[in-house]
């Protein structure tokens, strides 16, 4: 190819991404579809309204253990503005916000 490496889209790349998408996209729509034609019990419903937490978390938990002060003060701010204001979202950003400044400063 005749452009630089930084731009450059190899045509196997672009297929195997795309391939994942749909892939991705065939797990997710195959799932709700199915979960759509099974009589749940009220422990299955609360365990699948729960499970993005349980995802989120289990990624967290890897990072904190390979962090460092920065990762651990981040995780402390998000704790305590979810305690606060209740909104993930907001607690998230802040979470986020203090990792990056705290790494600007090292």
């Amino acid at each position: 190819m005749s452009s630089s490496p930084a731009t450059a889209l190899e045509p196997t790349t672009v297929g195997v991404v795309l391939a994942m998408a749909v892939v991705t996209y065939a797990t997710k729509a195959g799932g709700l579809w199915l979960v759509g034609r099974l009589e749940l019990t009220e422990r299955a419903e609360t365990e699948l309204e729960v499970l993005p937490g349980v995802i989120v978390v289990s990624i967290v938990a890897g990072e904190l253990v390979e962090g460092g002060p920065e990762e651990w003060l981040g995780a402390a701010v998000v704790a305590l503005v979810v305690w606060k204001t209740e909104r993930l979202p907001l607690a998230l950003v802040a979470g986020i916000g203090t990792v990056v400044l705290l790494r600007g400063s090292a």
